[in-house]
Protein backbone atom coordinates (compact mmCIF):
# COMPACT_ATOMS: atom_id res chain seq x y z
CA UNK A 1 0.00 0.00 0.00
CA UNK A 2 1.77 3.32 -0.83
CA UNK A 3 0.31 6.02 1.03
CA UNK A 4 1.76 9.09 0.90
CA UNK A 5 4.08 10.53 3.38
CA UNK A 6 1.80 12.69 4.59
CA UNK A 7 -1.48 10.10 4.95
CA UNK A 8 1.27 7.85 6.38
CA UNK A 9 2.26 9.56 9.28
CA UNK A 10 -1.01 9.98 10.44
CA UNK A 11 -2.82 8.08 13.16
CA UNK A 12 -5.95 6.49 12.27
CA UNK A 13 -8.64 7.95 13.72
CA UNK A 14 -12.62 8.87 14.15
CA UNK A 15 -13.21 12.19 15.53
CA UNK A 16 -16.59 10.32 17.25
CA UNK A 17 -17.59 6.71 18.01
CA UNK A 18 -20.70 6.61 16.41
CA UNK A 19 -24.37 5.10 18.61
CA UNK A 20 -24.28 2.12 16.22
CA UNK A 21 -20.41 1.29 17.11
CA UNK A 22 -21.63 1.50 20.75
CA UNK A 23 -24.51 -0.86 20.32
CA UNK A 24 -22.60 -3.59 18.70
CA UNK A 25 -20.05 -3.29 21.34
CA UNK A 26 -22.38 -3.16 24.44
CA UNK A 27 -24.27 -6.13 22.30
CA UNK A 28 -27.68 -3.81 23.23
CA UNK A 29 -29.60 -0.89 21.78
CA UNK A 30 -29.58 2.37 23.25
CA UNK A 31 -32.67 3.27 25.23
CA UNK A 32 -32.21 7.13 24.49
CA UNK A 33 -30.05 8.10 21.53
CA UNK A 34 -29.29 11.94 23.10
CA UNK A 35 -25.32 12.03 22.25
CA UNK A 36 -25.40 13.55 18.68
CA UNK A 37 -27.65 16.46 18.50
CA UNK A 38 -29.34 15.05 15.79
CA UNK A 39 -33.55 16.14 15.87
CA UNK A 40 -35.30 13.52 17.79
CA UNK A 41 -38.34 14.99 16.20
CA UNK A 42 -37.78 14.83 12.77
CA UNK A 43 -37.83 16.28 9.53
CA UNK A 44 -41.01 18.16 8.25
CA UNK A 45 -43.72 16.12 7.17
CA UNK A 46 -43.80 17.90 3.86
CA UNK A 47 -39.79 17.03 3.73
CA UNK A 48 -40.98 13.26 3.78
CA UNK A 49 -43.18 13.77 1.15
CA UNK A 50 -40.89 15.44 -0.76
CA UNK A 51 -38.01 12.77 -0.40
CA UNK A 52 -40.94 9.65 -1.24
CA UNK A 53 -41.24 11.56 -4.27
CA UNK A 54 -37.82 12.21 -5.57
CA UNK A 55 -37.21 8.27 -4.33
CA UNK A 56 -38.46 7.13 -7.16
CA UNK A 57 -36.07 9.53 -9.20
CA UNK A 58 -33.21 7.56 -7.04
CA UNK A 59 -31.71 6.49 -10.70
CA UNK A 60 -30.56 9.38 -11.44
CA UNK A 61 -27.81 12.03 -10.01
CA UNK A 62 -28.24 14.72 -8.26
CA UNK A 63 -28.13 18.15 -9.89
CA UNK A 64 -24.73 19.02 -9.71
CA UNK A 65 -25.24 22.48 -9.44
CA UNK A 66 -28.12 22.05 -6.85
CA UNK A 67 -29.60 24.80 -8.74
CA UNK A 68 -32.94 24.70 -7.16
CA UNK A 69 -31.71 24.06 -3.69
CA UNK A 70 -28.95 26.83 -4.69
CA UNK A 71 -32.06 29.26 -5.29
CA UNK A 72 -34.52 28.68 -2.39
CA UNK A 73 -31.07 28.92 -0.58
CA UNK A 74 -30.70 32.40 -1.71
CA UNK A 75 -34.36 33.76 -1.31
CA UNK A 76 -34.28 32.36 1.98
CA UNK A 77 -31.57 34.96 3.41
CA UNK A 78 -31.87 37.25 0.48
CA UNK A 79 -28.81 37.12 -1.44
CA UNK A 80 -27.73 35.94 -4.95
CA UNK A 81 -27.27 31.99 -5.77
CA UNK A 82 -23.89 32.50 -6.31
CA UNK A 83 -23.07 33.72 -2.38
CA UNK A 84 -24.40 29.77 -1.64
CA UNK A 85 -22.54 26.41 -2.15
CA UNK A 86 -24.67 23.66 -0.61
CA UNK A 87 -22.78 20.46 -0.02
CA UNK A 88 -22.53 17.30 1.80
CA UNK A 89 -23.07 18.91 5.39
CA UNK A 90 -21.06 21.27 7.07
CA UNK A 91 -18.67 18.51 7.59
CA UNK A 92 -18.10 17.83 3.28
CA UNK A 93 -17.55 21.73 3.26
CA UNK A 94 -15.11 21.93 5.68
CA UNK A 95 -13.14 19.67 3.79
CA UNK A 96 -13.42 21.23 0.95
CA UNK A 97 -12.28 24.87 2.06
CA UNK A 98 -9.28 23.47 3.85
CA UNK A 99 -8.10 21.82 0.85
CA UNK A 100 -8.47 25.24 -0.90
CA UNK A 101 -6.26 27.11 1.51
CA UNK A 102 -4.87 24.61 3.59
CA UNK A 103 -0.99 23.31 2.42
CA UNK A 104 1.63 21.27 4.41
CA UNK A 105 2.93 23.70 7.13
CA UNK A 106 -0.09 26.13 6.71
CA UNK A 107 -1.07 27.53 9.99
CA UNK A 108 -4.50 27.29 10.92
CA UNK A 109 -6.13 28.71 14.32
CA UNK A 110 -9.35 27.67 16.20
CA UNK A 111 -9.87 26.89 19.89
CA UNK A 112 -8.59 24.07 21.80
CA UNK A 113 -11.54 21.76 22.09
CA UNK A 114 -13.72 22.54 19.35
CA UNK A 115 -15.36 21.19 16.94
CA UNK A 116 -12.99 18.14 16.06
CA UNK A 117 -13.92 17.39 12.51
CA UNK A 118 -12.01 20.88 11.55
CA UNK A 119 -8.99 19.66 13.05
CA UNK A 120 -9.01 16.42 11.31
CA UNK A 121 -9.32 17.80 7.92
CA UNK A 122 -6.55 20.32 8.69
CA UNK A 123 -3.86 17.63 9.73
CA UNK A 124 -5.20 15.74 6.82
CA UNK A 125 -3.63 18.27 4.77
CA UNK A 126 -0.67 19.13 6.26
CA UNK A 127 -1.76 22.12 8.13
CA UNK A 128 -0.05 22.85 12.14
CA UNK A 129 -3.23 23.56 14.51
CA UNK A 130 -2.86 26.72 16.79
CA UNK A 131 -5.45 26.55 19.25
CA UNK A 132 -6.66 29.09 22.03
CA UNK A 133 -8.34 28.32 24.85
CA UNK A 134 -11.64 28.79 25.85
CA UNK A 135 -12.76 31.48 28.32
CA UNK A 136 -15.55 31.56 30.53
CA UNK A 137 -16.87 28.37 28.57
CA UNK A 138 -17.26 29.97 25.09
CA UNK A 139 -14.73 30.53 22.40
CA UNK A 140 -12.61 33.58 23.17
CA UNK A 141 -13.39 35.81 19.37
CA UNK A 142 -9.93 38.07 21.06
CA UNK A 143 -7.54 35.34 21.26
CA UNK A 144 -8.44 33.71 18.20
CA UNK A 145 -7.94 36.73 16.39
CA UNK A 146 -4.41 37.36 18.35
CA UNK A 147 -3.44 33.96 17.29
CA UNK A 148 -4.17 34.80 13.84
CA UNK A 149 -2.17 37.82 13.41
CA UNK A 150 0.65 36.08 15.47
CA UNK A 151 0.78 33.28 13.29
CA UNK A 152 0.16 34.73 9.76
CA UNK A 153 -2.90 31.78 9.74
CA UNK A 154 -4.75 32.15 6.60
CA UNK A 155 -8.31 30.49 8.25
CA UNK A 156 -9.35 30.41 11.53
CA UNK A 157 -12.64 28.54 13.14
CA UNK A 158 -15.41 29.95 15.28
CA UNK A 159 -18.66 28.42 16.04
CA UNK A 160 -21.15 30.27 17.29
CA UNK A 161 -23.88 28.82 19.02
CA UNK A 162 -20.33 26.70 20.51
CA UNK A 163 -20.66 22.78 20.06
CA UNK A 164 -19.67 21.20 22.29
CA UNK A 165 -20.38 23.67 25.51
CA UNK A 166 -23.87 25.60 23.77
CA UNK A 167 -22.57 28.74 24.40
CA UNK A 168 -23.41 31.80 22.49
CA UNK A 169 -21.20 35.08 21.22
CA UNK A 170 -22.86 38.86 20.70
CA UNK A 171 -23.64 39.55 17.28
CA UNK A 172 -21.14 42.59 17.99
CA UNK A 173 -18.55 40.20 19.47
CA UNK A 174 -18.07 38.22 16.15
CA UNK A 175 -18.63 41.73 14.03
CA UNK A 176 -15.55 43.33 16.19
CA UNK A 177 -13.86 40.17 15.33
CA UNK A 178 -14.41 40.65 11.60
CA UNK A 179 -12.76 43.86 11.73
CA UNK A 180 -10.15 43.11 13.63
CA UNK A 181 -8.87 39.94 11.73
CA UNK A 182 -6.13 40.61 9.17
CA UNK A 183 -7.28 41.48 5.84
CA UNK A 184 -5.48 38.00 4.05
CA UNK A 185 -7.00 35.92 7.28
CA UNK A 186 -10.29 34.00 6.57
CA UNK A 187 -12.85 33.31 9.25
CA UNK A 188 -15.13 30.57 8.98
CA UNK A 189 -18.45 30.98 11.39
CA UNK A 190 -20.08 27.71 11.99
CA UNK A 191 -23.77 28.34 12.32
CA UNK A 192 -24.99 25.00 12.14
CA UNK A 193 -26.64 26.02 15.40
CA UNK A 194 -28.05 29.38 14.37
CA UNK A 195 -31.77 28.45 13.72
CA UNK A 196 -31.71 27.91 18.40
CA UNK A 197 -29.34 30.62 18.85
CA UNK A 198 -30.90 34.42 20.86
CA UNK A 199 -31.72 37.08 19.63
CA UNK A 200 -28.74 39.20 19.19
CA UNK A 201 -26.31 36.52 18.48
CA UNK A 202 -26.46 35.94 14.84
CA UNK A 203 -24.75 38.69 12.59
CA UNK A 204 -26.24 40.07 9.71
CA UNK A 205 -25.53 38.54 6.77
CA UNK A 206 -22.62 40.65 4.68
CA UNK A 207 -21.88 38.54 2.03
CA UNK A 208 -19.76 41.11 0.30
CA UNK A 209 -17.30 40.73 2.92
CA UNK A 210 -14.12 38.46 1.47
CA UNK A 211 -13.12 37.98 5.19
CA UNK A 212 -16.25 35.62 6.41
CA UNK A 213 -17.45 32.09 5.08
CA UNK A 214 -20.53 31.09 7.10
CA UNK A 215 -21.82 27.48 6.86
CA UNK A 216 -25.66 26.42 7.87
CA UNK A 217 -26.79 23.07 7.83
CA UNK A 218 -30.47 21.14 7.55
CA UNK A 219 -29.19 18.05 10.20
CA UNK A 220 -29.92 20.17 13.56
CA UNK A 221 -33.16 21.53 13.59
CA UNK A 222 -34.46 20.16 9.83
CA UNK A 223 -34.23 16.76 10.74
CA UNK A 224 -32.34 15.49 8.26
CA UNK A 225 -29.08 14.68 9.59
CA UNK A 226 -28.84 11.16 7.83
CA UNK A 227 -29.05 13.12 4.26
CA UNK A 228 -25.75 15.25 5.19
CA UNK A 229 -26.93 19.03 3.26
CA UNK A 230 -25.57 21.78 4.56
CA UNK A 231 -24.52 25.35 2.82
CA UNK A 232 -21.86 28.07 2.99
CA UNK A 233 -22.77 32.01 2.32
CA UNK A 234 -19.79 33.97 1.30
CA UNK A 235 -18.37 36.31 -1.45
CA UNK A 236 -18.84 35.21 -4.74
CA UNK A 237 -14.81 35.00 -5.58
CA UNK A 238 -14.86 32.22 -2.35
CA UNK A 239 -17.64 30.43 -2.92
CA UNK A 240 -16.94 30.09 -6.87
CA UNK A 241 -13.95 28.20 -6.28
CA UNK A 242 -15.42 25.74 -3.94
CA UNK A 243 -15.66 24.45 -8.35
CA UNK A 244 -11.95 24.06 -8.53
CA UNK A 245 -12.38 21.06 -6.30
CA UNK A 246 -15.89 19.99 -4.61
CA UNK A 247 -17.23 16.53 -5.87
CA UNK A 248 -19.86 18.16 -8.09
CA UNK A 249 -22.02 14.73 -7.53
CA UNK A 250 -22.33 15.09 -3.36
CA UNK A 251 -25.87 16.08 -3.16
CA UNK A 252 -28.10 13.68 -4.43
CA UNK A 253 -31.85 13.95 -6.13
CA UNK A 254 -33.27 12.74 -2.61
CA UNK A 255 -31.11 15.05 -0.56
CA UNK A 256 -31.58 17.79 -2.75
CA UNK A 257 -35.58 17.24 -2.49
CA UNK A 258 -35.77 16.76 1.08
CA UNK A 259 -33.86 20.05 1.85
CA UNK A 260 -35.91 22.37 -0.23
CA UNK A 261 -38.77 20.85 1.07
CA UNK A 262 -37.27 21.31 4.69
CA UNK A 263 -36.20 25.00 4.15
CA UNK A 264 -39.97 26.29 3.31
CA UNK A 265 -41.40 24.68 6.04
CA UNK A 266 -41.01 27.17 8.35
CA UNK A 267 -43.78 26.04 10.79
CA UNK A 268 -42.61 22.91 11.09
CA UNK A 269 -38.92 24.66 12.13
CA UNK A 270 -40.58 26.75 14.57
CA UNK A 271 -42.33 23.72 16.61
CA UNK A 272 -39.05 22.15 16.64
CA UNK A 273 -37.44 24.66 18.17
CA UNK A 274 -39.83 25.38 20.70
CA UNK A 275 -39.52 21.64 21.81
CA UNK A 276 -36.01 21.59 22.17
CA UNK A 277 -36.64 25.01 24.41
CA UNK A 278 -38.65 22.34 26.32
CA UNK A 279 -36.49 19.62 26.25
CA UNK A 280 -33.47 22.15 27.56
CA UNK A 281 -35.57 23.35 30.50
CA UNK A 282 -36.36 19.70 31.40
CA UNK A 283 -32.35 18.64 31.21
CA UNK A 284 -31.81 21.33 33.87
CA UNK A 285 -34.03 20.09 35.90
CA UNK A 286 -33.24 16.71 35.71
CA UNK A 287 -29.63 17.92 36.48
CA UNK A 288 -30.92 20.22 39.57
CA UNK A 289 -32.41 17.12 40.82
CA UNK A 290 -28.95 15.29 41.09
CA UNK A 291 -27.15 18.43 42.45
CA UNK A 292 -25.94 19.33 39.32
CA UNK A 293 -25.58 22.08 36.85
CA UNK A 294 -26.87 22.51 33.14
CA UNK A 295 -24.72 24.99 31.67
CA UNK A 296 -26.70 27.88 29.73
CA UNK A 297 -27.38 26.92 26.07
CA UNK A 298 -28.29 27.94 22.69
CA UNK A 299 -28.53 24.83 20.83
CA UNK A 300 -30.21 21.35 21.05
CA UNK A 301 -28.55 20.19 23.51
CA UNK A 302 -27.36 21.13 27.24
CA UNK A 303 -23.61 20.99 28.52
CA UNK A 304 -24.28 19.88 32.15
CA UNK A 305 -21.57 20.28 34.54
CA UNK A 306 -20.86 17.34 36.80
CA UNK A 307 -19.18 19.15 39.53
CA UNK A 308 -15.59 17.47 39.45
CA UNK A 309 -13.13 16.95 37.03
CA UNK A 310 -13.26 15.11 33.55
CA UNK A 311 -12.35 11.46 35.07
CA UNK A 312 -15.05 11.66 37.24
CA UNK A 313 -16.96 12.84 33.96
CA UNK A 314 -16.34 10.41 32.45
CA UNK A 315 -17.24 7.88 34.90
CA UNK A 316 -20.92 9.27 34.60
CA UNK A 317 -20.74 9.31 30.64
CA UNK A 318 -19.86 5.05 31.38
CA UNK A 319 -22.55 4.63 33.66
CA UNK A 320 -25.21 6.50 31.27
CA UNK A 321 -24.21 4.89 28.23
CA UNK A 322 -24.25 1.38 30.54
CA UNK A 323 -27.53 2.20 31.57
CA UNK A 324 -28.71 2.47 27.91
CA UNK A 325 -28.47 6.05 27.39
CA UNK A 326 -26.28 7.42 24.42
CA UNK A 327 -24.60 10.70 25.50
CA UNK A 328 -21.05 12.69 24.66
CA UNK A 329 -19.01 15.02 26.41
CA UNK A 330 -16.35 17.75 25.73
CA UNK A 331 -12.57 16.23 25.16
CA UNK A 332 -10.82 18.84 26.27
CA UNK A 333 -9.80 20.16 30.29
CA UNK A 334 -11.94 22.03 31.88
CA UNK A 335 -14.76 21.42 29.87
CA UNK A 336 -14.17 17.94 30.00
CA UNK A 337 -15.77 18.04 33.50
CA UNK A 338 -19.00 18.47 31.60
CA UNK A 339 -20.87 15.80 29.65
CA UNK A 340 -23.57 16.54 26.94
CA UNK A 341 -27.10 16.07 26.60
CA UNK A 342 -28.82 15.90 23.00
CA UNK A 343 -32.83 17.10 23.54
CA UNK A 344 -34.93 14.18 23.76
CA UNK A 345 -38.54 13.55 23.64
CA UNK A 346 -39.99 13.47 27.10
CA UNK A 347 -40.07 9.46 26.65
CA UNK A 348 -36.40 9.58 25.97
CA UNK A 349 -35.74 12.32 29.26
CA UNK A 350 -37.77 9.98 31.32
CA UNK A 351 -35.21 7.11 30.94
CA UNK A 352 -32.68 9.87 31.54
CA UNK A 353 -34.22 11.40 34.86
CA UNK A 354 -34.00 7.06 35.76
CA UNK A 355 -30.26 6.92 34.65
CA UNK A 356 -28.65 9.53 35.85
CA UNK A 357 -28.93 9.35 39.82
CA UNK A 358 -27.55 5.72 39.23
CA UNK A 359 -24.77 6.52 37.04
CA UNK A 360 -23.75 9.37 39.69
CA UNK A 361 -24.00 6.89 42.15
CA UNK A 362 -21.25 4.28 40.67
CA UNK A 363 -19.24 6.90 39.37
CA UNK A 364 -19.55 8.32 43.04
CA UNK A 365 -18.63 4.46 44.62
CA UNK A 366 -15.59 4.19 41.84
CA UNK A 367 -14.14 7.55 42.40
CA UNK A 368 -14.52 8.34 45.96
CA UNK A 369 -18.07 10.23 46.44
CA UNK A 370 -20.36 12.20 44.27
CA UNK A 371 -20.15 15.94 41.85
CA UNK A 372 -18.87 18.29 44.87
CA UNK A 373 -21.71 20.12 44.13
CA UNK A 374 -24.49 17.67 45.75
CA UNK A 375 -21.33 16.80 48.39
CA UNK A 376 -22.51 20.33 49.33
CA UNK A 377 -25.77 19.95 49.14
CA UNK A 378 -26.46 22.24 46.28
Amino acid sequence: MRLTPLAASLPASVPFVGPEAQERARGATFRARLGANESVFGPSPKAIAAMREAAAMAWRYGDPEAHDLRAAIAAHHGVAPDNVMPGQGIDGLLGTLVRLLVAPGTPVVTSRGAYPTFNYHVTGYGGVLHMAPYRDDAEDPEALTALARETGAPLVYLANPDNPMGSWLSAGRITEMIAALPGDCLLILDEAYADFAPEGSVPALDVADPRVIRMRTFSKAHGLAGLRVGYALGHPEMIAAFDRVRDHFGLGIVAQAGARAALADRDWLASVVARVGEARARIGAIAAENGLRALPSATNFVAVDCGRDGDFARAVLRGLIERGVFVRMPFVAPQDRCVRISAGTPEDLDVLAEALPEALRAAGAAGGGGPRSALRGA
